[in-house]
Protein backbone atom coordinates (compact mmCIF):
# COMPACT_ATOMS: atom_id res chain seq x y z
CA UNK A 1 0.00 0.00 0.00
CA UNK A 2 1.24 3.60 -0.52
CA UNK A 3 0.99 6.21 2.10
CA UNK A 4 2.90 9.40 2.23
CA UNK A 5 4.44 11.13 5.26
CA UNK A 6 4.64 14.93 4.56
CA UNK A 7 6.41 17.49 6.10
CA UNK A 8 9.18 15.93 7.93
CA UNK A 9 11.49 19.01 8.41
CA UNK A 10 11.34 19.47 12.29
CA UNK A 11 12.33 16.26 13.01
CA UNK A 12 14.65 15.24 10.33
CA UNK A 13 16.41 18.07 9.60
CA UNK A 14 19.97 19.39 9.88
CA UNK A 15 21.86 22.77 9.34
CA UNK A 16 24.71 23.61 7.41
CA UNK A 17 27.94 24.58 9.23
CA UNK A 18 29.26 27.49 9.91
CA UNK A 19 27.73 31.00 9.15
CA UNK A 20 26.83 34.05 10.52
CA UNK A 21 23.04 34.43 12.31
CA UNK A 22 21.00 37.06 10.42
CA UNK A 23 17.30 38.08 10.14
CA UNK A 24 15.89 35.35 8.66
CA UNK A 25 18.08 32.26 9.61
CA UNK A 26 18.78 29.69 6.32
CA UNK A 27 16.35 26.86 5.91
CA UNK A 28 17.81 23.66 7.16
CA UNK A 29 18.56 21.30 5.01
CA UNK A 30 15.43 18.17 5.52
CA UNK A 31 13.56 15.37 4.44
CA UNK A 32 10.08 17.23 3.36
CA UNK A 33 8.41 14.16 2.21
CA UNK A 34 8.64 10.66 2.29
CA UNK A 35 6.43 7.93 0.07
CA UNK A 36 6.25 4.20 1.09
CA UNK A 37 5.85 1.59 -2.16
CA UNK A 38 6.58 -1.47 -0.48
CA UNK A 39 10.46 -1.54 0.29
CA UNK A 40 11.02 1.19 -2.17
CA UNK A 41 10.79 4.44 -0.14
CA UNK A 42 10.62 7.73 -2.42
CA UNK A 43 12.31 11.13 -0.63
CA UNK A 44 12.54 14.31 -1.37
CA UNK A 45 15.14 16.32 0.23
CA UNK A 46 15.84 19.73 1.04
CA UNK A 47 19.23 21.00 0.50
CA UNK A 48 20.36 24.06 2.00
CA UNK A 49 23.36 24.53 0.07
CA UNK A 50 21.40 24.12 -3.70
CA UNK A 51 18.18 25.93 -2.21
CA UNK A 52 16.41 22.92 -4.25
CA UNK A 53 14.66 19.47 -3.80
CA UNK A 54 16.20 16.77 -4.82
CA UNK A 55 14.83 13.00 -5.16
CA UNK A 56 16.28 9.98 -3.31
CA UNK A 57 15.26 6.53 -3.66
CA UNK A 58 15.71 3.87 -0.88
CA UNK A 59 15.41 0.29 -1.92
CA UNK A 60 15.02 -1.04 2.20
CA UNK A 61 16.43 -4.48 3.39
CA UNK A 62 13.36 -7.40 3.83
CA UNK A 63 13.58 -7.23 7.12
CA UNK A 64 13.42 -3.15 8.20
CA UNK A 65 13.22 -4.24 11.77
CA UNK A 66 16.97 -4.64 11.85
CA UNK A 67 19.67 -1.53 11.51
CA UNK A 68 21.65 -1.95 8.14
CA UNK A 69 24.36 -0.19 6.30
CA UNK A 70 23.64 2.27 3.29
CA UNK A 71 24.75 1.76 -0.57
CA UNK A 72 24.76 5.10 -2.25
CA UNK A 73 24.92 4.23 -6.21
CA UNK A 74 25.65 7.10 -8.21
CA UNK A 75 24.14 7.07 -11.79
CA UNK A 76 24.98 8.22 -14.94
CA UNK A 77 25.64 11.50 -16.98
CA UNK A 78 22.28 12.37 -16.69
CA UNK A 79 21.95 12.10 -13.12
CA UNK A 80 19.02 9.50 -13.66
CA UNK A 81 16.71 12.61 -14.23
CA UNK A 82 16.59 10.55 -17.98
CA UNK A 83 17.71 6.79 -18.83
CA UNK A 84 21.14 6.35 -17.60
CA UNK A 85 20.45 4.76 -14.01
CA UNK A 86 21.07 1.60 -12.72
CA UNK A 87 17.12 1.29 -12.03
CA UNK A 88 16.32 2.22 -16.13
CA UNK A 89 19.59 -0.29 -17.38
CA UNK A 90 20.28 -2.77 -15.11
CA UNK A 91 18.45 -5.44 -12.69
CA UNK A 92 20.83 -4.27 -9.88
CA UNK A 93 17.77 -3.87 -7.52
CA UNK A 94 16.51 -7.20 -8.25
CA UNK A 95 20.24 -8.53 -7.26
CA UNK A 96 21.03 -6.72 -4.61
CA UNK A 97 17.09 -7.18 -2.93
CA UNK A 98 17.95 -10.37 -0.57
CA UNK A 99 20.98 -8.12 0.66
CA UNK A 100 20.72 -6.28 4.17
CA UNK A 101 21.65 -3.35 2.87
CA UNK A 102 19.82 0.22 2.20
CA UNK A 103 20.02 0.80 -1.43
CA UNK A 104 20.61 4.64 -1.96
CA UNK A 105 19.64 6.20 -5.39
CA UNK A 106 20.19 9.63 -5.88
CA UNK A 107 18.37 11.18 -8.77
CA UNK A 108 19.92 14.69 -9.89
CA UNK A 109 22.74 16.39 -10.80
CA UNK A 110 22.99 16.02 -14.92
CA UNK A 111 26.87 16.48 -16.14
CA UNK A 112 27.63 17.89 -12.60
CA UNK A 113 30.04 15.36 -11.99
CA UNK A 114 28.29 15.74 -8.23
CA UNK A 115 30.73 18.25 -7.32
CA UNK A 116 30.78 21.63 -5.94
CA UNK A 117 30.86 23.93 -9.06
CA UNK A 118 32.41 27.08 -7.78
CA UNK A 119 29.23 29.47 -9.69
CA UNK A 120 25.67 28.76 -10.80
CA UNK A 121 25.81 27.60 -14.53
CA UNK A 122 22.53 28.72 -16.74
CA UNK A 123 22.15 25.38 -18.77
CA UNK A 124 22.67 23.34 -15.65
CA UNK A 125 21.82 25.30 -12.33
CA UNK A 126 23.59 25.72 -9.20
CA UNK A 127 25.47 22.30 -7.94
CA UNK A 128 26.76 21.70 -4.76
CA UNK A 129 26.65 18.11 -4.78
CA UNK A 130 29.88 17.30 -2.67
CA UNK A 131 28.58 19.29 0.48
CA UNK A 132 24.76 17.56 -0.08
CA UNK A 133 26.69 13.99 -0.51
CA UNK A 134 29.48 14.66 2.14
CA UNK A 135 27.61 16.63 4.68
CA UNK A 136 23.80 17.47 4.15
CA UNK A 137 22.35 13.54 3.32
CA UNK A 138 24.49 11.07 5.12
CA UNK A 139 22.74 11.91 8.93
CA UNK A 140 19.34 12.67 7.63
CA UNK A 141 19.35 9.62 6.34
CA UNK A 142 21.21 7.96 8.97
CA UNK A 143 18.33 9.01 11.16
CA UNK A 144 15.23 8.28 8.79
CA UNK A 145 16.27 4.75 7.38
CA UNK A 146 17.88 4.03 11.44
CA UNK A 147 20.82 2.58 9.81
CA UNK A 148 24.37 1.24 10.78
CA UNK A 149 25.98 4.69 9.92
CA UNK A 150 28.24 2.45 7.53
CA UNK A 151 28.05 3.44 4.07
CA UNK A 152 29.79 2.35 0.65
CA UNK A 153 29.73 3.89 -2.53
CA UNK A 154 29.23 2.70 -6.08
CA UNK A 155 29.56 4.93 -9.22
CA UNK A 156 30.33 4.77 -13.16
CA UNK A 157 31.40 6.37 -16.15
CA UNK A 158 31.24 10.10 -15.20
CA UNK A 159 30.20 8.60 -11.55
CA UNK A 160 33.01 6.74 -11.36
CA UNK A 161 35.58 9.90 -10.99
CA UNK A 162 32.91 11.44 -8.68
CA UNK A 163 32.67 8.55 -6.32
CA UNK A 164 36.39 8.91 -5.66
CA UNK A 165 36.12 12.71 -5.40
CA UNK A 166 33.33 12.14 -2.83
CA UNK A 167 35.66 9.60 -0.95
CA UNK A 168 38.70 12.17 -0.79
CA UNK A 169 36.61 14.95 0.36
CA UNK A 170 35.71 13.15 3.56
CA UNK A 171 37.89 10.43 4.02
CA UNK A 172 36.04 7.49 6.32
CA UNK A 173 32.32 8.21 5.16
CA UNK A 174 32.37 5.66 3.05
CA UNK A 175 34.30 2.71 4.15
CA UNK A 176 34.42 0.83 0.96
CA UNK A 177 33.97 2.78 -3.21
CA UNK A 178 33.69 1.21 -6.01
CA UNK A 179 34.63 2.97 -9.57
CA UNK A 180 33.92 1.83 -12.99
CA UNK A 181 34.85 2.73 -15.83
CA UNK A 182 35.45 6.15 -14.44
CA UNK A 183 38.60 8.69 -15.63
CA UNK A 184 40.35 9.80 -12.32
CA UNK A 185 42.76 12.43 -13.56
CA UNK A 186 40.96 15.74 -14.32
CA UNK A 187 43.61 18.39 -13.86
CA UNK A 188 45.67 17.27 -17.41
CA UNK A 189 44.75 18.54 -20.31
CA UNK A 190 43.50 15.18 -21.67
CA UNK A 191 40.89 14.80 -18.25
CA UNK A 192 40.38 18.09 -18.27
CA UNK A 193 38.75 17.67 -22.15
CA UNK A 194 37.41 14.26 -20.97
CA UNK A 195 35.30 16.64 -18.32
CA UNK A 196 34.61 19.19 -21.03
CA UNK A 197 33.26 16.87 -23.33
CA UNK A 198 30.64 15.30 -20.89
CA UNK A 199 29.62 18.86 -19.32
CA UNK A 200 29.80 21.18 -22.66
CA UNK A 201 29.25 18.97 -25.79
CA UNK A 202 26.83 16.52 -24.50
CA UNK A 203 25.46 18.49 -21.70
CA UNK A 204 25.25 22.29 -22.75
CA UNK A 205 27.05 23.09 -19.87
CA UNK A 206 30.21 25.07 -18.98
CA UNK A 207 33.48 23.83 -17.11
CA UNK A 208 34.72 27.39 -16.64
CA UNK A 209 31.19 27.29 -14.17
CA UNK A 210 32.42 24.14 -12.71
CA UNK A 211 36.30 24.32 -12.41
CA UNK A 212 36.98 27.76 -13.63
CA UNK A 213 39.48 27.91 -16.62
CA UNK A 214 42.56 25.40 -17.40
CA UNK A 215 44.79 26.88 -15.23
CA UNK A 216 42.26 26.91 -12.18
CA UNK A 217 43.93 25.20 -9.02
CA UNK A 218 40.27 24.08 -8.58
CA UNK A 219 41.11 21.29 -11.24
CA UNK A 220 43.77 20.16 -9.23
CA UNK A 221 42.48 20.46 -5.81
CA UNK A 222 39.88 18.18 -7.04
CA UNK A 223 42.17 15.92 -9.05
CA UNK A 224 41.53 12.21 -7.88
CA UNK A 225 45.05 11.13 -9.07
CA UNK A 226 47.22 14.00 -7.62
CA UNK A 227 44.92 13.80 -4.04
CA UNK A 228 44.93 9.85 -3.93
CA UNK A 229 47.22 9.95 -0.85
CA UNK A 230 43.57 10.49 0.23
CA UNK A 231 42.17 7.30 -0.53
CA UNK A 232 44.18 5.60 1.83
CA UNK A 233 41.99 3.75 4.43
CA UNK A 234 39.49 3.11 1.85
CA UNK A 235 38.76 -0.27 0.31
CA UNK A 236 38.42 0.66 -3.31
CA UNK A 237 37.45 -1.64 -6.51
CA UNK A 238 37.72 -0.07 -9.69
CA UNK A 239 37.26 -1.60 -13.03
CA UNK A 240 37.70 -0.33 -16.94
CA UNK A 241 37.31 -2.51 -20.44
CA UNK A 242 40.16 -1.79 -23.01
CA UNK A 243 37.69 -0.29 -25.77
CA UNK A 244 38.13 -3.37 -27.83
CA UNK A 245 34.45 -4.07 -28.86
CA UNK A 246 33.14 -7.79 -29.06
CA UNK A 247 29.93 -9.60 -31.03
CA UNK A 248 27.38 -8.43 -27.75
CA UNK A 249 28.95 -4.78 -27.71
CA UNK A 250 27.64 -4.40 -31.11
CA UNK A 251 24.27 -5.83 -30.53
CA UNK A 252 24.25 -3.59 -27.99
CA UNK A 253 24.55 -0.38 -29.77
CA UNK A 254 22.59 -1.47 -32.63
CA UNK A 255 19.53 -2.91 -30.64
CA UNK A 256 19.28 0.43 -28.81
CA UNK A 257 19.55 2.76 -32.12
CA UNK A 258 19.80 0.33 -35.65
CA UNK A 259 21.65 2.03 -38.34
CA UNK A 260 24.09 4.95 -38.33
CA UNK A 261 23.28 6.15 -35.17
CA UNK A 262 24.09 2.75 -33.84
CA UNK A 263 27.30 3.00 -35.45
CA UNK A 264 28.20 6.40 -33.96
CA UNK A 265 27.43 5.29 -30.96
CA UNK A 266 29.70 2.24 -30.88
CA UNK A 267 32.62 3.97 -32.20
CA UNK A 268 31.93 6.38 -28.73
CA UNK A 269 31.67 3.77 -26.77
CA UNK A 270 34.83 2.27 -27.79
CA UNK A 271 36.82 5.64 -27.76
CA UNK A 272 35.47 6.64 -24.36
CA UNK A 273 36.09 3.01 -22.75
CA UNK A 274 39.78 2.97 -24.53
CA UNK A 275 40.68 6.70 -22.94
CA UNK A 276 39.08 5.58 -19.24
CA UNK A 277 41.23 2.19 -19.44
CA UNK A 278 44.18 4.52 -20.04
CA UNK A 279 43.09 6.87 -16.99
CA UNK A 280 42.67 3.81 -15.08
CA UNK A 281 46.15 2.83 -15.55
CA UNK A 282 47.40 5.82 -14.58
CA UNK A 283 45.60 5.74 -11.33
CA UNK A 284 46.69 2.24 -10.91
CA UNK A 285 50.33 3.70 -11.06
CA UNK A 286 49.90 6.59 -8.31
CA UNK A 287 47.86 4.17 -5.89
CA UNK A 288 50.95 1.83 -6.29
CA UNK A 289 53.39 4.53 -5.38
CA UNK A 290 51.70 5.37 -2.77
CA UNK A 291 51.28 1.92 -1.06
CA UNK A 292 47.66 2.26 -1.25
CA UNK A 293 46.26 -0.85 -1.91
CA UNK A 294 43.25 -1.67 -4.20
CA UNK A 295 41.25 -3.89 -6.20
CA UNK A 296 41.82 -3.82 -10.09
CA UNK A 297 39.99 -5.53 -13.11
CA UNK A 298 40.95 -4.37 -16.32
CA UNK A 299 38.77 -6.22 -18.90
CA UNK A 300 40.70 -7.49 -21.80
CA UNK A 301 37.60 -6.45 -24.13
CA UNK A 302 34.66 -4.02 -23.66
CA UNK A 303 33.25 -0.48 -24.48
CA UNK A 304 31.56 1.83 -22.36
CA UNK A 305 27.84 0.72 -21.49
CA UNK A 306 25.72 -1.06 -18.58
CA UNK A 307 26.08 -4.72 -19.13
CA UNK A 308 29.84 -4.25 -18.26
CA UNK A 309 29.38 -2.16 -15.09
CA UNK A 310 26.61 -4.24 -13.64
CA UNK A 311 28.93 -7.35 -13.78
CA UNK A 312 31.43 -4.85 -12.47
CA UNK A 313 28.75 -4.40 -9.47
CA UNK A 314 28.34 -8.06 -8.86
CA UNK A 315 32.37 -9.02 -8.68
CA UNK A 316 32.87 -5.56 -6.30
CA UNK A 317 30.45 -6.64 -3.92
CA UNK A 318 32.35 -8.97 -1.37
CA UNK A 319 34.47 -5.85 -0.91
CA UNK A 320 31.63 -3.39 -1.12
CA UNK A 321 30.06 -6.06 1.68
CA UNK A 322 33.25 -6.13 3.65
CA UNK A 323 33.03 -2.22 3.99
CA UNK A 324 29.47 -2.34 5.56
CA UNK A 325 30.21 -4.53 7.91
CA UNK A 326 28.60 -7.49 5.96
CA UNK A 327 29.70 -10.95 5.17
CA UNK A 328 31.45 -11.19 2.02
Amino acid sequence: MRTTVVALAAMLSVSLPGGAASAEPQRASAITTLTKEGRLWHLKVYSAAMDTEVAIDVQRPADESVPAPNLYMLNGLDGGEGTASWQAQTKALEWLADKPVNVIQPIGGRASYYTDWRQRDPVLGLNKWRTFFTEELPPLLDKALQSTGRNALTGLSTSGTSVLQLAEAKPGLWKAVAAYSGCAQMADPAGRQFVKFAVETWSGGSTDNMYGPADSPLWAANDPVLNAEKLRGTLLYISSGSGIPVLEDVDYYLSKAPGPTGAVNLGLGVIIEAAVNGCTANLKNRLDSLQIPATYQFNPVGTHYWPYWEEALHKSWPLLAEGMGLPR
